[in-house]
């Protein structure tokens, strides 16, 4: 799955902490778009946006870390973002947390942290990452949890609603 040429899009909502990490990312794919996350190191961070956007097949899909999240995951405050942002999909961080939810036509995802960092909301986070399959007006999304010993995957399915 990590093999170069296999991923084409990487969206990575921050606290990458290193240039090794990004770099190894880039390893994998080339098209790598990350956003400032509250502990990447400030040297790297200064040139890294609060957010992005980017268009992959029909979808805008936006991208922040969640810090400017307030109160954090809240469902109407990440709609502020959607709305903001002119987005589909609003991928976001920052609770260390696995949560995908639709909302007013839209869909959130937090992909967790594929580390299992610490999480101040629960202290039993489960490294998570998610990978998306774009087709036309459906996104899958497949999520990668690491429960004891066994990696286990998850899909969830989201379909664009039709412009009217």
């Amino acid at each position: 799955m990590l093999t170069p040429g296999k991923i084409q899009h990487i969206l990575c909502t921050g606290n990458l902490c290193s240039k090794d990490a990004e770099n190894y990312l880039r390893q994998i794919c080339s098209d790598v778009n990350c956003v400032k996350g509250d502990f990447d190191d400030p040297s790297m961070s200064k040139d890294t946006p609060e957010y992005v956007v980017v268009k992959l097949g029909n979808f805008r899909i936006g991208v922040i870390h969640g810090h400017q999240v307030v109160p954090w995951g809240d469902r109407e405050s990440l709609a502020i973002w959607q709305r903001r942002l002119d987005v589909d999909v609003l991928v976001y961080g920052g609770t260390h947390q696995y949560v995908t939810f639709e909302y007013e036509g839209k869909f959130f995802v937090n992909p967790g942290s594929i580390t299992g960092a610490f999480s101040c909301l629960d202290g039993d986070v489960v490294p998570t990452f998610v990978l998306m399959d774009i087709n036309e007006n459906r996104l899958t999304n497949f999520v990668y949890q690491l429960e004891g010993d066994e990696l286990k995957v998850k899909k969830k399915e989201f379909t664009k609603p039709s412009a009217e």
